[in-house]
């Protein structure tokens, strides 16, 4: 088992970034919005956005746990977006292997 994790910085609102371009399998991943962020930030896949995204306010976390049921997803599905330029979204990731 590896353990990955990082920040991501999301330029311009209203734009999908990829949080990680590895191609491992995640077992399970936490998604926390920076306690420092002005606005909203969203978590989905590569059409994540403020309508269809997992909302966190700042200082919020996520985690979903594949691995609790024998499961896992590549970590490159991963992308955040932002209500406000520049905020951050930190993750950490539990691979296979």
């Amino acid at each position: 088992m590896r353990v990955d994790s990082g920040i991501t910085n999301v330029a311009s609102a209203g734009t999908a970034v990829q949080v990680n371009n590895v191609t491992n399998r995640v077992k399970q991943v936490e998604f926390k919005a920076l306690a420092g962020n002005s606005g909203l930030a969203y978590v989905g896949e590569s059409d994540v956005s403020a309508s269809n995204g997992f909302e966190l306010s700042a200082g919020n976390t996520k985690t979903y746990n594949f691995g609790e049921f024998g499961g896992s997803v590549p970590a490159n599905v991963w992308y955040v977006d932002v209500a406000t330029n520049d905020d951050k979204i930190a993750w950490s990731m539990i691979l296979e292997g």
